[in-house]
């Protein structure tokens, strides 16, 4: 993950070279300044003083002028390689989704990939462009310091040093457990909100709300803490080095006075050793900071790896090259044999399986509830991965393209999804180019043209959840969605699970009569009895496997 969040080299060292420049221009300001005053307060001709002049206005625009290049160069680097992280990480996490997602609640999932996917910009930003340009900084400072006194260069690398050891090691004392668990804790407070407000129906007819209230409460104030510890850390951390800029321009004056009793230096040049560190130090405070964001950055780096293989399997990869594609019009007899599945959280498990099913067949596969029926079907469409054999017209699955695999074979699940939108919305996703005429003809084709007439038509506000409409009409919009899609198979997953007993048959007569009337494959799964006159063959699944 910390690879994948550092931009390219080509577009990071810009933005340290300019933000070095940036830096070394605030101290060379400062440096000028000084000598300028103090040779101006000895009354010499202008002439002598003209070039001071002219550095103090270059430097006092260059680092402006800089400072704006690197915020714009270092950003445009980080938010470029955040949008490819971004992509990056969804591209691993489509071939496991939804099944391969189950160990890691809605809120810290959505908490990882927002969160703590936009805290990893800050390992160039806030971590190893600061390091870079303060190390950088730190080194030329001394070095032209050399040139004026020894003595006063070792006097600054020495607090420099004692500012960066002491600062890192105060932080990382007071706040390096801290700045680990806020990105956890900051997934706890999600998690805990999402399940508030998703189960608050739930919650209120049992009397429950306080309790997931104070889950809230006790989640939110656990991250408080840790940010507060955090804060406190990096003002500590603060303190230390504002106490070494001190002590460097004490050292300073204490090594430059006697040289200028002496004579070995001159007033300017007793006013650049004092007021140098000054600059140096506010260049180098960001030091100790930076590495107190690393621990934040690695927190969320680790977090993010977690929900996300290193490498997607390449029988699950959408888009693996090395696959074969499915012809257009591929033979759609699937052929199973010894086919073994499980859910990757050590959930249901089917097999060994031996089934064939043939293009236009109506196929009805029964079983109770643990049977493994949910287990097949999500075999069949490749959201789980699989042992044995699964050919689809005659070629093995695993070594086709998952989404040419998904074009062919379509799943209608137990609890469709209804996106909080209109009925078109919810409709055009598996046809983008479908016009309203052919929405309102499959409509009508699933049974739902007069119910959408009597409302708004194709813009329905079909509600969160769809929760504006009944179980019956969520599974006939996802029967609608899946003929848009005009797949060879069709799994229909307990379609009647959430419809009333009385209107099942009803309901099942319609689907299958909607998903079959152009002679495509009908895997029907169903733990209730279904009508013979609706299926050619019926298969039962008892303990993951069909009895002999």
């Amino acid at each position: 993950m910390l690879r994948l969040a550092q931009p390219p080299a080509r577009r990071f060292v810009p933005g340290v070279l300019v933000g070095a420049l940036g830096a070394g221009s605030a101290v060379a300001l400062l440096a000028c300044s000084a000598w300028l005053i103090a040779r101006a307060a000895e009354q010499p001709s202008i002439v002598y003083i003209s070039l001071a002049v002219v550095g103090v206005r270059a430097f006092a625009i260059a680092r402006g002028a800089f400072r704006y290049l690197e915020r714009l160069v270092t950003h445009d680097a980080a938010l470029r390689q955040l949008t490819r992280l971004r992509v990056e990480l969804l591209e691993r996490l489509v071939p496991l989704a939804p099944d391969g997602m189950n160990a890691i609640g809605r809120g810290d999932l959505l908490t990882r990939f927002s969160r703590d996917v936009d805290e990893l910009q800050n390992l160039p930003l806030r971590v190893l462009q600061p390091a870079l340009v303060a190390g950088v900084t730190a080194v030329g400072s001394v070095v032209f310091l050399w040139f004026l006194s020894p003595t006063a260069a070792i006097a600054l690398a020495g607090c420099l040093a004692v500012a960066f050891v002491a600062g890192t090691l105060l932080h990382a004392t007071v706040s390096a457990r801290a700045d680990a668990v806020i990105a956890p804790r900051r997934g706890a407070v999600g998690a805990a909100l999402v399940d508030l407000l998703s189960s608050l129906e739930a919650l209120i007819a049992y009397g429950a709300v306080d309790a997931s209230l104070n889950r809230v409460a006790a989640a939110d104030a656990a991250l408080r803490r840790a940010e507060t510890r955090a804060a406190i850390g990096a003002g500590l951390s603060s303190g230390v080095v504002s106490l070494a800029a001190g002590a460097a321009t004490l050292a300073g004056i204490v090594i430059a006075v006697p040289a200028l009793r002496s004579g070995t230096l001159d007033g300017p040049e007793l006013a650049v050793i004092v007021l140098v560190p000054l600059a140096v130090f506010e260049v180098c405070a960001m030091l100790p900071a930076a590495v107190g964001a690393s621990r934040s950055v690695r927190s969320s780096a680790e977090r993010v790896a977690s929900a996300v293989p290193d490498v997607v399997p390449a029988e699950l990869a959408v888009d693996d090259a090395d696959a074969r594609p499915l012809a257009p019009g591929a033979d759609s007899t699937l052929a199973l044999r010894g086919l073994t599945a499980r859910w990757p959280d050590g959930g249901g498990a089917i097999g060994p399986l031996d089934l064939v099913v043939r293009p236009g067949e109506r196929l009805l596969v029964r079983g109770g509830s643990g049977a493994g029926k949910t287990t097949l079907a999500h075999t069949l469409v490749r959201l789980l991965d699989y042992g044995g054999s699964f050919s689809v017209g005659g070629a093995e699955a695993r070594e086709l393209q998952q989404d040419g695999i998904r074009t062919l074979i379509g799943l209608c699940e137990q609890q469709p999804w209804i996106f909080d939108a209109t009925l078109r919305d919810n409709l055009v996703f598996a046809r983008e180019t479908a016009t309203d005429a052919e929405l309102t003809a499959v409509l009508a084709r699933v049974g739902l043209a007069d119910w959408a007439a009597s409302r708004a038509g194709l813009d329905t506000a079909l509600g969160e959840h769809g929760s504006r409409v009944s179980g019956g009409q969520a599974q006939r919009i996802a029967l609608a969605r899946a003929l848009l899609a005009d797949f060879a198979v069709l799994v229909l997953d307990e379609p009647t699970a959430n419809v009333d007993a009385d209107r099942a048959d009803e309901v099942l007569r319609d689907l299958l009569a909607a998903a079959s009337s152009d002679g495509r494959t009908v895997i029907l799964i169903s733990h209730g009895e279904v009508p013979a006159d609706l299926v050619d063959r019926t298969v039962t699944l008892v303990d993951g496997r069909i009895p002999a």
